[in-house]
């Protein structure tokens, strides 16, 4: 449904999205995982036409973005981060108007209405809405048709819990309906509980593109142990690297160990054997910034830092 080619996107000397490729399938509901500032925006920008790449190619169901405006114009609906409505509208009226728009019967606006849950507040004006609520409505415009492609940059921005969870409902019950969903995100629970496959971006290149329950096993087999010990010696991390432990680290009277999940109970049993008293233990899961530092790591290994002078050269000549 969207494939993104070797995109490249600089503002003068800056490279905002450095070479980036990947194919989301039919039906797929797909992450763009990434820091703030990694080129997750602007990838959406670029995907949806708002943008112009510096070199590259986006199709979407095989047309050119930036060549078959027209005949793609009605597959995808996009939910920008940040949204903006007249404030003298109420949220039907501003409803009403993207259905004449976009040529839909009239009868989308209750839908949408429904689907976004604005619980009473559709004939008010938009200067009283909160931010959540004006998230809301963006929402709603964007789910306004049944396009086969929804494209959303961080679509919990400013919800409530309540409203996160009425979100992620709704996108799981559009991609049982064979929607193709692609959606930025920095919250690796949305991630998490909503996506079939993660592209994780880390200053504008692409470091990996995993499936979840991929990225489940390596943020688990990176989680760590903390045991307050009575009787704190250096030999209890042996015994626990013995057993298995990637590493295993005494700070002060606390025990820090790494371990796979399968592992973790023979670690803690070997560290008692060895005569550790422990006190409580903790686990501790790796932040998500860990977790980017670990991909950038691991694909600086392999490859080298890419040459930016033909982009910046081409921007030049470009005006």
């Amino acid at each position: 449904m969207l494939e993104v080619r070797n995109l490249i996107k600089g503002f003068g000397a800056f490279t905002a999205v450095d070479d980036v490729s990947f194919q989301v399938k039919t039906g797929e509901t797909f992450a763009l995982l990434g820091p703030n500032g990694s080129g997750k925006t602007t990838t959406l920008k670029c995907a949806v036409g708002l943008v112009a790449p510096t070199s590259g190619q986006i199709l979407i169901n095989g047309i050119d973005v930036q060549r078959g405006e027209r005949r793609i114009k009605n597959l995808f609906s996009y939910l920008p981060q940040r949204v903006a409505f007249s404030e003298n509208l109420t949220a039907r009226e501003i409803l009403q108007f993207y259905c004449r728009l976009r040529k839909l019967p009239a009868e989308r606006v209750a839908t949408a209405l429904e689907r976004a849950n604005f619980n009473g507040f559709a004939d008010q004006l938009v200067s009283q809405f909160s931010g959540g609520m004006v998230q809301r409505l963006g929402i709603a415009v964007a789910f306004l048709p049944d396009a086969p492609l929804l494209m959303l940059d961080e679509p919990t921005l400013s919800l409530d819990p309540q409203g996160t969870v009425q979100l992620k409902d709704l996108i799981s019950s559009l991609k049982r309906g064979g929607s193709t969903i692609v959606f930025s995100s920095h919250v690796l629970s949305d991630v998490d509980q909503i996506a079939d496959r993660v592209a994780i971006l880390v200053g504008g290149r692409l470091v990996a593109v995993e499936s979840v329950e991929a990225l489940r096993q390596a943020r688990a087999s990176r989680s760590r142990l903390r045991l307050t010990l009575a009787n704190p010696q250096q030999s209890f991390s042996a015994a626990a690297l013995a057993a298995g432990a990637t590493e295993a680290r005494l700070e002060d009277r606390v025990l820090v160990v790494s371990s796979k999940p399968e592992v973790r109970l023979s670690v803690v049993r070997a560290i008692e054997n060895a005569g550790a008293i422990v006190e409580s233990f903790a686990t501790e899961e790796p932040s998500l910034e860990e977790v980017y530092l670990r991909y950038v790591d691991e694909n600086n290994a392999r490859r080298p830092a890419p040459d930016n002078s033909g982009v910046h050269k081409r921007e030049a000549q470009a005006g």
